[in-house]
């Protein structure tokens, strides 16, 4: 994959504590010349800072970072709940920089740690220090080559106090969700442990657990060199920064870009040659549908997105070819996420296996079949263990929705007999996997 990155022009930008980088220049996490070895990366933005943990979570607050893993959490909130337990509980910390990448349509994360891997260790160790830890863990899947990135420069860090250690984490769809991670790296068994589970509290080895996002991390250790205004320099007043944005599908140049926060969906992507029309998949499996020929103009912000019917979610764009059929692309998304589920409550068993097979029968022509879904959808919403059938519902709801208001004519024609043929312009990944032991390697204290 490609990776681009919207340039702006300014001067220096200074925040306190002595030189930093251009704020106006948005190449902040994907450097045009990779950062791959620590001597590149201290070179670029010099050492990290140590600050007092309560300035980090101000400063978290002040911009208001939110987790770029697909929650969109506040990060302020997620760190202070984690130094809090630790501190009540007299434990040590421990902190998971997600880097599993399990959605298929991102691979912002695995061209975020290809580019600049000690970046996202800086936050790692950032947060750690935040949050009163002693351990980190960089997960990634095993054999992929964001985990052999992350082991090489790891070689090359300096002692620090900290054990750091990659772990292999299963390539499936829900292994990588937060509380997945956190059982795995207990018991081996990569499913989640359920949505009201309190690993803030009781996580990894019983303490208190961050999971957080590679992006996010790397987003804190810029934070935490540079400070608020330096940060704030670009992107949206409500939502300042950058963020990574998977491109993918019917567009001249996949890829992955670095834009200000609150660009315009045509400005990216313009950035992959793909002009702003037909529909397109905003935020993943368990993102959003959204026309862009009404969307155009739509902010790539939580606030402008939600407007309009949609979130970031794990940051990806998937945009459709033309005379693509939104319900065959939506029956192919709800049967793969059926597949993938963990079998774990009634909602995953029985509820989306019956909406992807009612969905199939809608494309068929099985006009009963659209009544089921209006009657079932509204039943398994919310009734879940984790988010995994909340997500596959709300894409299948707003698919309907969009078909029987703006494509009625088409879906007509669906119910009178005519098929359509998938696009594949969405990327499944695997939705099954051998669930093993907890297996680390190269374990040090950088």
């Amino acid at each position: 994959m490609t990776t681009v990155s919207m340039r702006h022009g300014g001067g220096s930008g200074m925040d306190g504590t002595g030189w930093a980088p251009d704020p106006s220049d948005v190449n902040r996490l994907l450097p045009a010349r990779p950062a791959a070895s620590l001597a590149d990366h201290l070179g670029r933005l010099g050492p990290l800072p140590a600050r007092p943990a309560r300035d980090l979570v101000r400063m978290l607050d002040r911009i208001g970072l939110l987790g770029r893993g697909g929650a969109g959490f506040p990060g302020a909130r997620k760190l202070a709940a984690v130094a809090t337990a630790a501190a009540a509980s007299r434990l040590p910390a421990v902190v998971v920089a997600n880097c599993c990448e399990g959605d298929p349509t991102s691979a912002k994360d695995a061209v975020l740690v290809d580019r600049s891997p000690h970046l996202v260790i800086d936050g790692a160790l950032a947060a750690a220090a935040a949050v009163g830890a002693d351990r980190v863990v960089l997960a990634a899947h095993p054999g992929s080559p964001t985990l052999r990135t992350l082991q090489h420069a790891l070689a090359q860090r300096p002692p620090s106090g900290v054990l750091v250690e990659p772990v292999a984490i299963p390539a499936r769809y829900l292994a990588s969700e937060a509380t997945s991670i956190v059982r795995f790296l207990n018991t081996g068994d990569a499913r989640p442990i359920g949505r009201l589970s309190p690993i803030w509290e009781r996580g990894v080895e019983e303490r208190p657990t961050l999971v957080a996002n590679a992006e996010t991390l790397a987003q804190l250790a810029l934070l935490t060199r540079f400070g608020p205004d330096w940060f704030a320099a670009v992107g949206s007043p409500e939502e300042p920064g950058t963020v990574l944005i998977t491109v993918g599908g019917a567009v001249h140049r996949a890829g992955v870009v670095e834009v200000p926060t609150g660009t315009a969906l045509r400005d990216v992507l313009a950035c992959a040659g793909a002009a702003p029309t037909g529909w397109a998949l905003v935020g993943g499996l368990a993102g959003a549908w959204l026309d862009l020929d009404r969307a155009a103009g739509v902010g790539f912000g939580t606030a402008d997105l939600r407007a309009a019917g949609a979130g970031r979610g794990v940051g990806s764009i998937t945009v459709l070819p033309p005379g693509a059929c939104l319900l065959v692309e939506t029956a192919r998304i709800v049967r793969h996420q059926a597949e993938a589920g963990a079998r774990q409550c009634g909602p995953c068993m029985f509820g989306l296996p019956a909406i992807a097979a009612d969905l199939s029968a809608l494309v068929g022509g099985d006009r009963s079949a659209l009544h089921r879904l209006q009657r079932r959808l509204p039943i398994v919403k919310g009734r879940g263990a984790c988010g995994h059938p909340d997500g596959t519902v709300a894409l299948a709801a707003g698919a309907l929705a969009a078909i029987t208001t703006y494509r009625r004519g088409h879906l007509e024609q669906h119910l009178a007999g005519r098929t359509c043929r998938p696009s594949a312009a969405v990327p499944l990944g695997p939705t099954v996997g051998t669930v093993g032991a907890a297996g680390t390697t190269n374990g040090r204290r950088p």
